[in-house]
């Protein structure tokens, strides 16, 4: 199958396509009589495998690791699991982390007169945050 056939069952697009095989996570689709790619049924496989991966927050290192687990018979699941669990604490902190900014906006906002006026409570708050950060870093 061609390249937009490949991309439409797989849930990618073709530039996706076209780079994953660019940096090696997939191998490059054999080439038709006319040059075009020709995509078999495993290569679509590997493709939704990906698609599926990346959906569920791995990066392309991490999906480089878990597509060569899966494509090896003697692999051990807990090797598998234990990649997992790295992503699971990852998502954990990027949560901890939004959450803390969340709140940081949401005492912004609540400083705000929010009217006509020109002033601001959180520029000036914004402002203040940037020297108190400089300060630490200079030591002072």
């Amino acid at each position: 199958m061609n390249i937009s056939e490949a991309a439409k069952r797989s849930g990618l697009s073709s530039k996706t396509i076209r780079y994953y095989e660019s940096i090696g996570l997939v191998k490059v689709a054999k080439r038709s009589d006319n040059g075009y790619r020709d995509y078999s049924e495993s290569d679509v496989e590997a493709l939704r495998f990906l698609q599926r991966a990346r959906a569920t927050g791995f990066g392309i290192e991490e999906c480089r690791q878990l597509l060569g687990l899966y494509d090896n018979e003697q692999r051990h699941s807990s090797h598998v699991k234990s990649l997992v669990l790295e992503k699971v604490e990852q998502v954990e902190s990027q949560i901890a982390e939004l959450q803390a900014m969340r709140n940081t906006l949401n005492t912004l906002a609540s400083r705000c007169a929010g009217d006509e006026g020109p002033h601001c409570a959180i520029l000036d708050e914004l402002s203040t945050l940037g020297e108190e950060e400089s300060n630490l870093e200079e030591g002072k």
